[in-house]
């Protein structure tokens, strides 16, 4: 690269998704000499916390999008059109590894983008110019900014390469200032969580172990957070944006999460994570990346590795079987005396 290019960056999933790419997308932000950020709607909060982006495009992409909107003709030339009107030198596409790029890669080639990387299994013709295979089982952080590596962009000196967000506020006003642990009982797919009564049950029983217990949800969820809070925990369901989110987040002593965006903001501001991983996906590319984390749950049960979003096993088996003791025990781990943020991640056995 003989000057710093305009780069578009494509990652059009959640979330979490979006959060896992920062690494990347910081790397690429050294480079460049302007970021754009083209995400999904579910993704465009936590993509404007995010270090190195000057810019967001959102596009519901129907390839992606768990309840995409019809496709129109007209939504498709307006991105495009907008796309165009960027100028863009290069673009990279980060996607999870069993979606394609190519058709993202097919938009740009259309709004003029020369030159596209992406991680691909399939022929991709003439639209990327640089092919890169990922390395198998790969974390989603780390594929993510070793394309980046491979087209020629590299983290600054002095960053390690682990999440992180612009800032977060304080949420003392929210948590009260005594110690608290986050339960976050929600997913946009739900068989990546506890069943809200087993949440509920989780709840009580830190309780009683006499811990505060701080429950968090998104606009949507207050019947959700009202009944695993009870009366045991505080409420915060549906009174925090992904900014105010990351202020309480950071501020607890840990955050007990299943494979969900939240889990990978509490590692983005370093709060240690108990992960409520289901099987469903792969826990090598999707754990919590680069904080103290233990993970809970059965690895072995039926549903592993069929990317379901509705539980098809009866009594949800992997997630609803962890027992209050391994919660505590979990809880005391993460918290023991001595522990420090940002150490190396650790993980429970299945």
């Amino acid at each position: 690269m003989t000057r710093s290019p305009r780069t578009l960056v494509v990652r059009l999933d959640s979330a979490g998704d979006v959060l896992l790419a920062g690494p990347a997308i910081r790397a690429v932000a050294a480079g460049s000499s302007h970021v754009t950020l083209l995400c999904g709607p579910r993704g465009e909060a936590a993509a404007r916390l995010l270090p190195g982006v000057d810019d967001i495009a959102v596009y519901d992409a129907p390839w992606v999008s768990l309840s995409p909107p019809a496709l129109r003709r007209e939504s498709v030339n307006e991105l495009v059109d907008r796309l165009a009107a960027g100028r863009y030198d290069r673009a990279l596409i980060f996607a999870s590894h069993h979606q394609s790029p190519l058709p993202a890669a097919l938009l740009l080639k259309m709004a003029g983008v020369p030159w596209v990387a992406a991680d691909s299994e399939h022929y991709p013709g003439s639209l990327l110019q640089l092919r890169h295979r990922r390395a198998p089982y790969r974390h989603e952080a780390a594929a993510a900014l070793e394309l980046a590596e491979a087209a020629g962009y590299t983290l600054p000196p002095g960053d390690g390469g682990a999440l992180r967000v612009r800032s977060c506020p304080d949420a003392t006003a929210l948590t009260g200032p005594e110690p608290y642990l986050v339960v976050h009982p929600g997913a946009a797919v739900p068989a990546r969580t506890w069943t809200p009564a087993r949440a509920a049950a989780a709840v009580a029983a830190l309780a009683r172990a006499g811990h505060r217990v701080v429950v968090t949800g998104g606009p949507g969820e207050e019947a959700l957070t009202a009944r695993v809070a009870g009366e045991h925990a505080l409420d915060l369901g549906g009174r925090t944006g992904m900014a105010e989110l990351a202020g309480v987040l950071a501020g607890a002593r840990v955050v007990i999460a299943g494979n969900t965006g939240p889990a990978h903001l509490a590692a983005a501001v370093r709060t240690p994570v108990i992960s409520l991983f289901a099987p469903v996906v792969s826990a090598d590319r999707w754990l919590p990346y680069r904080v103290p984390h233990l993970r809970l749950g059965r690895q072995d049960t039926p549903c592993a590795g069929t990317r379901a979003r509705m539980c098809p096993v009866a009594g949800h088996p992997c997630l609803d079987s962890i027992t209050d003791e391994e919660v505590l025990s979990a809880v005391a781990a993460l918290t023991a005396p001595g522990r420090l943020r940002g150490t190396a991640s650790r993980k429970a056995p299945a």
